[in-house]
């Protein structure tokens, strides 16, 4: 199992204590968070982004440009880029900025985005924003991969020999596709041989493990190799203490603030509410990771004995103090990882993983490591 930290900057107030920091100590937090990532571990870091709610990741590709400037080994992920409403050629540039900048560590992560509050902003009509995808994502491609692109499509502008520059580091970045709760963007991911990242954020269990079977059954059906049918995972909220019983304690009353106020009308996307409205039915039965090393170790190995994943991703509870959040860091790396790895080996990003020499600090590049996936066949 690799392990990925995410952070999609929300910007709350503690419903408990009233605390809430300021727009600069959260960039703040957020950057030295990914460097204390890399120095414990961690396989990857990803920002978030979200262009509506109490959320600070409009700018992202400006943070991970920092990341990339002041780490030097962990991998630079999206969660998720929302490629639905931005311009591809735009994306190309800015991704391939920080594909440079990181030295071949970027992989992208792209998604139609699930706050509808965002497509008007854009000039998305919502219902086009599926269709926006799978058109953006198609000339993104063909920008990485090749100069003088000719293209004519419906929700851009055509473009006439145009080449996107800086070009990437090593070839097309590896690119994931999220999804949170429909299959669309897992039939996007299996037609194209690219992984997929599974929310598995705000429903039972079951359901993601319906998403990640109709994956990895069409990716076989298109001919690609299964090998590289590689899912990530995501998770809720971590809270780690030396006892299930006493992180329960101290993130219970503000899990369930934080439910109430998402569910309520208007701060989330229809059909998207938190399903588990307890702090005690949440870590029984749902997404979160709030317990003592022990607990979270297994809750994680009971969704890959549905998933079979090979990314965990998780965030930090970025809602208490910042010492505290390191702390936690540290110690999921010291008393979670090692068991899950154990438990659950991956040949993501290793020596059987086309994109596992990309970055430069493996000691070599792939020109373009997705021509093997795509041209194996079973």
């Amino acid at each position: 199992m690799r392990f990925q930290v995410l952070d999609i900057l929300p910007h709350l107030t503690n419903p408990v204590t009233g605390r809430r920091v300021r727009t600069d100590e959260r960039f703040a937090q957020a950057l030295t968070s990914a460097r204390y990532a890399e120095e414990f571990g961690f396989d990857a870091v990803a920002l978030g982004e979200r262009h509506a709610g109490h959320f600070l990741s409009s700018g992202v590709t400006v943070l991970l440009g920092a990341i990339a400037a002041t780490t030097s080994r962990v991998r630079i992920q999206t969660g998720v880029s929302v490629l639905s409403v931005h311009d591809p050629l735009r994306v190309a540039e800015d991704y391939a900025t920080v594909d440079q900048l990181s030295r071949g560590r970027l992989e992208l992560v792209i998604g139609k985005g699930n706050e509808l509050r965002q497509l008007p902003m854009f000039g998305i009509e919502n219902g086009d924003q599926w269709a926006a995808l799978a058109e953006k994502y198609e000339l993104l491609r063909r920008l990485w991969r090749e100069e003088d692109v000719t293209w004519e499509g419906r929700f851009r502008g055509p473009l006439t020999e145009v080449t996107s520059l800086p070009r990437p580091f090593a070839g097309a970045p590896r690119v994931w596709h999220g999804s949170a709760t429909t299959l669309t963007s897992a039939e996007l991911a299996a037609k194209w041989g690219d992984p997929l990242f599974s929310a598995n954020a705000i429903q039972p269990r079951d359901n993601y493990t319906v998403l990640i079977e109709h994956y990895r059954k069409l990716y076989a059906e298109h001919g690609h190799d299964p090998r590289f049918a590689f899912v990530g995972a995501g998770a809720g909220f971590l809270y780690l203490a030396d006892t299930t019983q006493e992180a329960r304690e101290a993130f219970g009353p503000t899990y369930e603030k934080i439910v109430e106020f998402f569910n309520q009308p208007g701060n989330h996307t229809p059909g998207n509410a938190m399903e588990f409205p307890t702090i005690d039915d949440a870590i029984a039965r749902g997404p979160v990771l709030v317990g003592s090393p022990r607990q979270i170790a297994e809750k994680i190995l009971w969704w890959h004995e549905a998933f079979g994943h090979d990314l965990q991703s998780f965030s930090l509870p970025t809602m208490i103090p910042h010492e505290q959040q390191l702390a936690m860091l540290e110690r999921f790396a010291a008393e979670v990882v090692p068991v899950v790895r154990a438990a659950a080996p991956t040949a993501l990003w290793t020596d059987q993983d086309p994109y596992g020499g990309r970055p430069a600090v493996h000691g070599r590049t792939t020109a373009d490591a997705a021509g093997r996936i795509e041209g194996a066949s079973l």
